[in-house]
């Protein structure tokens, strides 16, 4: 378990990338490993709130915030013992994504590899860039089996001075399927490819912040 609370801001200009599903799925991760997990529900649509009721209110802990609250929940949160928060964040605002990354140790951009959602990315990155902050950019919802779709959005996204997470949440049926009872992949279908590529983005995501974890997992770039 984490001696000190470790943030991580998912933020994203565009819609639909996954934010929510990097926000939940990381959080339950954390608390299967021994942390005390919350999750800062910032999007007015409150799609992980709204899992949360689906789950039963069973842990990972889900709260609401306006963006002017974000720093002030994050603390309060520490206060009380949380070790591992994420922020889930709206696209299209530049307040609320500014707010998250400024209290985070780890930024995480969700992309999909498409060149809408290419594009949009840029105004992440700079974002990121403007306040100087430490930020991965996540390739989610690609087809399963098109490593050159992969690649050719890697290059892209280090020509524009982003660097790219080596693990990737490629589209998978079971993430609908599991979101929609409230549960995580790793509880819908323990063992399969999607809980895996979970649990290699945690662990990934650990030793970004200098986490003890229980496991290692290998991956590769």
């Amino acid at each position: 378990m984490s001696t000190q609370t470790k943030t991580i801001a998912i933020v994203s200009q565009k819609g639909g990338v996954g934010k929510t599903t990097l926000a939940i799925h990381l959080a339950a991760a954390a608390e299967q490993q021994g942390e005390v997990a919350l999750i800062i529900d910032a999007d007015p649509q409150a799609s992980a709130c709204e899992w949360s009721s689906w789950r039963g209110g069973e842990a990972p802990e889900v709260i609401d915030t306006a963006p002017s609250r974000i720093e002030a929940k994050v603390n309060l949160a520490r206060e009380q013992g949380a070790t591992f928060i994420s922020i889930d964040t709206p696209p299209h605002s530049d307040s609320t994504a500014a707010a998250a990354v400024e209290v985070a140790d780890l930024v995480l951009i969700p992309c999909r590899p498409s060149a809408f959602d290419l594009a949009a990315m840029r105004t992440s990155l700079k974002l990121v860039e403007l306040l100087n902050a430490e930020a991965w950019v996540v390739l989610t919802a690609g087809p399963p089996n098109a490593p050159r779709i992969d690649e050719d959005a890697s290059d892209l996204i280090r020509e524009l001075g982003g660097q790219v997470c080596p693990v990737k949440l490629p589209e998978r049926a079971v993430h609908r399927h599991a979101s929609a009872g409230g549960r995580t992949v790793g509880e819908f279908e323990a063992g399969g490819k999607a809980a895996k590529e979970v649990s290699q983005l945690y662990m990934w995501t650990c030793e970004q912040l200098n986490m003890f974890t229980s496991a290692s997992v290998q991956v590769s770039a």
